[in-house]
């Protein structure tokens, strides 16, 4: 059973925030902001929470949800709301999107051109689609990317392209006691009070090395 160290948090604009230094003062110590989604999708409250995150003295990155909107376009759309600099974590989200769904293809040429571009790779974010998208066998180019695994039960299961997950998303609600702590201060989640929260398991100088590389 793994051990869950909740550190980081993803969130979107449905999510409250009401303080960036609570939750930082409360142990976290990086969020990831969904930046677009598709060629055209902007998250709205993006720009303006990055600052204040930072401020704060929190990590910080940017997540785009893919669609199957041309990848070019994608890219284009997720480079110029997110504004990577050195030190922004930039992720793809590969999750089920109804009747709009990225193909895996399509999820690598969307990897391959932000590594072009950024000269880095970004993570991948995945869970079951991930895993029967990949399906039988191991890829190295898809494992060749960190990691951010979608497993909400505290027994452990991923991809075979991937010896170990980088980062865990392990629960987007709360009520939950064998996936806790599943709130934190200062960031009271969605309507419902749910919010996404992810163990690292590492130390704290570890992260901030591994963050953006």
């Amino acid at each position: 059973m793994a051990t869950i160290n909740f550190h980081v948090v993803d969130i979107y604009h449905g999510d409250k925030v009401s303080s960036f230094k609570k939750a930082a003062d409360a142990g976290l110590w990086g969020a990831i902001h969904k930046a677009t989604t598709g060629a055209t999708g902007k998250d709205s409250k993006y720009a303006t929470r990055r600052q204040a995150a930072l401020k704060a003295g929190l990590l910080w990155g940017a997540y785009h949800w893919g669609t199957a909107a041309d990848v070019e376009k994608q890219v284009k759309n997720f480079i110029n709301r997110a504004e990577p600099d050195d030190d922004t974590l930039v992720a793809l989200d590969f999750e089920e999107t109804k009747d709009n769904q990225m193909t895996l293809a399509q999820a690598r040429d969307f990897l391959a051109i932000i590594n072009e571009t950024l000269g880095r790779k970004a993570v991948i974010y995945g869970g079951g689609l991930l895993k029967s998208r990949l399906g039988n066998a191991a890829n190295p180019f898809f494992g060749s990317h960190r990691l951010w695994l979608a497993h909400y039960n505290p027994h452990l299961r991923w991809h075979m392209s991937w010896k170990k997950y980088w980062l865990w998303q392990y629960t987007d609600r709360r009520g939950r006691p064998d996936l806790f702590p599943d709130s934190v201060s200062g960031i009271p989640g969605n309507a419902k009070g749910d919010l996404d929260c992810d163990s690292y398991d590492g130390s704290k100088s570890q992260l901030r090395a591994e963050w953006a590389s």
